[in-house]
């Protein structure tokens, strides 16, 4: 008896102590979890500490609704201008100035936006691109064709920058040059002394066309296989497309000038040796530049023409990209282009479109200052050259005055 006795004592007090235990962690404990999450009456006012000392938890909110709204400029139909106006505040302004989300790449303020004639400009010519490919009087090889019909070897001249989601379809003699600058610079495609290059001049000339600088749609193939087509329209529909265009003959009396005015190898052998046999009773041309320079031998700007107009050129090779049409280097009518810009206004129109793109704080054009073929020379150059010749080089070039806007050269087609 004893023994239970003693038993039933030490689970009366067991009890009592667990009791105890209980009621001193609830009073320590869970009281002050309800104080936590019970509202009281409010004090005096205390001074909110300065933004900066804030802790983490009570900036979340405002950090995901600046992200939202950071991300909405891109996604909302508008300019793409860092100046388009804000959104009225409605809430306390210096709120507002806490919660500003400042990007970590820091874009170029402008106090005023691009200019009204210039957005006009661009649509004029978005809206004559996408006329004329409609249009059934404007007829060229390839017109109608879907974008998956044109083959890969054709695609040689779209540039694309993933990094900023940028594709641009180089026409050589149209600034090329100095657009391919700007693209290496963005893709940071060439170090210097381990960092990107910055200085677009600071590229030399033989790197700026060396392909392997470019990554271009015709190298897609090789690089994503049977899904290059694909990511190609997806890359299409995305990205930010542009070219530069100008006026068809003077883009082709400039050809002729740094082609064959100067001493150049490598187009004597291929295309001037050519021309001289066949249009200047040169059956056995010098055999180099340099021979046929000391001896005042090159073809003229009339035999250039013939060799344009000649059916067997193109039955030998495709014409050359410096004298090939732009419809058929940048194929406008299955490539909606975002951006045209013209060669005669060009220094507007490349500080309009690297503002648009939101890279004009990287990189600015280059402004050149070579010796310009221009306009006004025209009936200078075609002086020489038969006035039917000139009719039929119209015919050969007349899509692409009427795809970009180009007037007629009567004066010189009518003479």
């Amino acid at each position: 008896m004893g023994t239970s006795r003693m038993f039933r004592i030490f689970v009366v007090l067991g009890s009592a102590f667990m009791i105890l235990l209980i009621i001193f962690y609830w009073d320590d404990v869970g009281a002050s979890h309800l104080y936590l999450h019970t509202p009281v009456s409010p004090g005096p006012k205390i001074p909110h500490p300065p933004p900066q000392q804030r802790t983490q938890t009570s900036r979340t909110p405002s950090f995901l609704s600046d992200i939202d709204a950071f991300v909405n400029q891109f996604l909302e139909p508008g300019t793409g201008e860092p100046t388009d106006p804000a959104p009225a505040e409605t809430s306390n302004q210096s709120e507002k100035a806490e919660e500003r989300y400042i990007p970590r790449r820091e874009w170029k303020i402008h106090l005023t936006p691009v200019a009204a004639e210039l957005r006009e400009r661009q649509e004029q010519r978005r809206r004559l691109l996408q006329e004329m490919c409609a249009n059934d009087s404007v007829v060229f090889p390839g017109k109608n064709r879907s974008f998956d019909d044109i083959p890969n070897k054709e695609l040689d001249h779209l540039i694309v920058d993933d990094r900023h989601g940028i594709i641009y379809c180089y026409v050589p003699k149209v600034a090329c040059s100095n657009w391919k600058r700007i693209m290496i610079v963005l893709s940071e495609s060439l170090l210097h002394d381990g960092v990107p290059q910055r200085d677009p001049l600071a590229i030399p000339r033989d790197l700026v066309h060396n392909s392997s600088m470019h990554f271009t749609f015709n190298k897609f193939w090789k690089r994503y296989g049977k899904f290059a087509r694909h990511l190609m329209k997806v890359k299409l529909k995305k990205y930010t497309k542009f070219l530069f265009v100008r006026d068809p003959f003077v883009r082709l009396i400039s050809a002729y000038r740094n082609k064959f005015e100067l001493r150049n190898e490598d187009f004597y052998r291929r295309f001037a040796q050519v021309m001289l046999r066949r249009y200047a009773n040169q059956p056995t041309p010098p055999a180099s530049v340099d021979e046929a320079f000391t001896v005042g031998i090159h073809p003229s700007f009339s035999h250039f023409i013939q060799y344009l107009l000649d059916p067997q050129t193109e039955k030998e090779m495709p014409f050359n990209e410096h004298w090939r049409q732009v419809y058929r280097l940048c194929h406008p009518c299955q490539i909606q282009y975002d951006f045209v810009g013209h060669l005669e206004t060009a220094e507007e129109d490349a500080e309009h479109l690297l503002r648009q793109l939101r890279v004009d704080n990287v990189v600015e054009f280059p402004t050149s200052h070579r010796n310009l073929t221009a306009s006004s020379w025209e009936t200078d150059w075609f002086s020489t050259v038969p006035v039917e010749a000139r009719r039929e080089l119209y015919k050969l070039y007349e899509p692409d005055f009427r795809l970009f806007g180009y007037d007629k050269p009567d004066s010189i087609l009518n003479e």
